[in-house]
């Protein structure tokens, strides 16, 4: 099982959104030896935004509540995938990429209105089916 982990800055917006597309994308593609997870370089344990919410629901994906997760411990198993090339730089990992090197930059919604929101869930989830079309042509499948 291979693990990536979606990394920002305080795990309310970006990477959790990116993380449950990610989930459900993988599904919807019979992917089931992959395992996402999410979390913030500093990170408070704070619900994930309402607008981040109603952007995943309205896209279809689980908008479902839940605390944001600090990032710790650097597991040298696990894939990162850090939203910016900022958050790349400061995980300590061999095995990191940014979404700015695989598709380019996504907006950073916070404090944002709900249009922001959503157009920035529309990058992500752009942004994973690329990361997802990447795993799958390396894997040679």
């Amino acid at each position: 099982m291979m693990e990536i982990c979606f990394v920002c800055t305080g795990n309310t917006c970006r990477s959790v959104m990116a993380e449950r597309i990610a989930k459900k994308m993988a599904k919807q593609k019979k992917i089931t030896d992959l395992k996402f997870s999410s979390a913030g370089i500093y990170a408070k344990g704070e619900n994930i935004t309402e607008y981040a919410s109603k952007a995943l629901s309205q896209l279809g994906y689980d908008g479902r509540n839940r605390k944001s997760v600090k990032l710790k411990k650097i597991k040298p198993s696990t894939i990162y995938v850090a939203v910016t090339d900022d958050h790349k730089n400061f995980i300590n990992s061999k095995k990191v990429i940014s979404f700015d090197e695989l598709a380019g930059r996504v907006v950073d919604p916070f404090g944002q209105t709900f249009e922001i929101y959503e157009k920035t869930a529309k990058q992500i989830e752009h942004n994973v089916e690329l990361l997802l079309e990447k795993i799958k042509n390396l894997r040679g499948v």
